[in-house]
């Protein structure tokens, strides 16, 4: 079955990232990581020390969510967590693995970077994230 037409913002949006999570997926799949955890570990080794609401501020992810899949990235070995100054806090840092894991992962990505791009000529894909990402910083306070 084709995808139908949905005549809703959110239900649109949602329908679109999943085909696009779906490219990312299978392009990222020799390297064993999703685009999820992906962007989680270029976040850390970008800014190391995190705390997780960071990381879900950054991101505008849910916490419950983001919680998932950082176990998922932990048991990996490709980031680990120290105590906060709160006990509950935790600050996550990236690995040497999970270093190592994003350079496999990069020319995969970029891969599904310019297929995603092809699959979408004549859309403007720069301005498409600059449209979506000022949506977010609007929503998001």
């Amino acid at each position: 079955m084709k995808p139908l037409y949905l005549p809703c913002h959110c239900g649109s949006l949602r329908q679109a990232a999943r085909v696009v999570t779906q490219i990312y997926d299978q392009s990222l799949k020799p390297s064993g990581v999703k685009i999820t955890q992906f962007g989680i570990l270029r976040l850390l080794a970008a800014r190391p020390d995190l705390t997780t609401g960071d990381i879900a501020n950054a991101l505008a992810m849910d916490s419950t969510t983001l919680t998932r899949t950082l176990k998922i990235i932990k048991d990996s070995g490709w980031i680990d967590a120290a105590q906060g100054e709160d006990r509950r806090e935790r600050r996550w840092t990236i690995t040497q693995s999970g270093s190592s894991k994003i350079q496999e992962a990069i020319p995969l990505w970029k891969r599904a970077q310019e297929e995603l791009a092809q699959l979408a000529q004549g859309v403007d894909l720069d301005f498409l994230n600059r449209t979506l990402f000022d949506l977010t910083k609007q929503v998001v306070r």
